[in-house]
C-alpha cells in the first residue's frame, strides 16, 4: 500500500533507508523502539518495526521510485 501521507526518519549511513528511526502516518508520529527484522529484495528494503506504543509496522522503502510503503501488522 503506498501512501503519500507517509513520511520516514531513517538513518542513512552508507546508504539511504538503513534504519528507519521514526515515522509519520495519518497524523500521528509513531518512534520506532526495534526493528524486529530486516531484508533486502531486488530494489526494495524491509524493515518489520516494532513502535513504542507497541505496534507492528512492515516499511518497505523502494528504491527505484524513492518511496515508503507501511502495511500494519496486527499480533495474533
Amino acid at each position: 500500500m503506498k501512501l503519500d501521507k507517509l513520511k520516514v526518519n531513517c538513518y542513512s549511513g552508507h546508504t539511504y533507508a538503513e534504519q528507519p528511526r521514526s515515522f509519520l502516518w495519518e497524523g500521528r508520529e509513531y518512534e520506532v523502539e526495534a526493528i524486529e527484522r530486516a531484508w533486502q529484495e531486488p530494489g526494495e528494503r524491509h524493515f518489520q518495526v516494532r513502535t513504542r506504543d507497541n505496534k507492528l509496522f512492515r516499511l518497505c522503502y523502494n528504491e527505484l521510485e524513492k518511496q515508503w510503503s507501511l502495511i500494519e501488522l496486527v499480533r495474533s
